[in-house]
């Protein structure tokens, strides 16, 4: 299909008329705002963090309707009847990672609405590196698939193996400069992974101030699960983390392999930081 899709009108449910609060959300509609990436940056987090607030209804899974193309030529019905059921007033958001590495979805998404609000979340980029590579590995085992040590895809000939495509999607500068085509900076929030992670409330005012969203989201809605060692949730009284999938222990590499992927991903790192107009603490 022709990237030349006409966006449809809002679809109403049929419990529109029925007097309880969750089916008072009777709209689906396209999203205000999308959670672009990073994939292993913590979109999942950020938007189960997202979903507390009451002015947020956050579409199921990752919906992959801009990058995976069995799915875009379903056209803009399809992909509004993927979002939440929605009341007056709140917004739409949905979350697919893998919009960020991709050439043509800027343009997409772009042609959808020109004034769409994108998250976008990252971490130090080694460490998203190790992630990546921990969740294929748990994968594949799952799945009964070879695996392998992870040196197998850091190295080359004793190099960085750059044809590595978790490294490729960790050179955050080459992918944001296709965003920065369509859309600009003021339309693209970066999260802080890594501060998401050490104070997530303090990341959320952020976002909430960029959605302009009343503040809602605070630290009384996090407890620090001793046994996971990071934050979790409260909502509604519930104690909500992660699934288990999330936060395991990445495989060891030795200093001198790690320090060497920090020095590759030095000057990418600065490049990123000017085209955004910040820094981050990362090595």
């Amino acid at each position: 299909m022709a990237d030349t899709q006409t966006p449809p009108h809002q679809i109403s449910s049929p419990y529109k008329n029925r007097n309880t609060s969750y089916q008072r959300r009777t709209l689906k509609q396209l999203p205000n705002a999308i959670i672009i990436g990073v994939a292993k940056g913590g979109t999942r987090a950020l938007i189960d963090m997202l979903s507390l607030h009451s002015g947020v209804e956050a579409a199921q899974g990752e919906v992959h309707f801009f990058d995976w193309e069995e799915n875009y030529v379903m056209g803009f019905p399809w992909y509004v009847s993927r979002m939440p059921y929605i009341s007056p007033g709140q917004l739409t958001v949905e979350r697919t990672p893998g919009y960020f590495t991709s050439t043509l979805v800027p343009g997409r998404i772009h042609q959808m609405n020109p004034d769409i609000k994108l998250l976008l979340i990252v971490r130090e980029p080694a460490e998203r590196v190790l992630s990546e590579y921990t969740h294929r590995f748990h994968s594949k085992l799952v799945e009964h698939k070879d695996t392998k040590p992870i040196l197998d895809y850091l190295l080359k000939d004793g190099e960085i193996n750059v044809d590595y495509i978790a490294i490729k999607r960790s050179l955050y500068y080459l992918h944001i400069q296709n965003w920065l085509k369509y859309f600009s900076p003021d339309r693209i929030h970066i999260v802080d992974g890594d501060e998401l992670i050490r104070n997530p409330w303090q990341e959320m005012k952020q976002v909430e101030r960029f959605l302009e969203l009343e503040p809602q989201i605070d630290a009384s809605f996090f407890y620090f699960n001793q046994t996971k060692g990071f934050y979790c949730l409260k909502n509604h009284g519930q104690e909500q983390c992660l699934k288990k999938n999330k936060g395991r222990p990445h495989p060891y590499v030795a200093p001198a392999i790690l320090q060497k992927l920090h020095r590759y991903f030095h000057e990418p790192n600065k490049s990123f930081f000017q085209l955004v107009g910040r820094t981050f603490n990362w090595t």
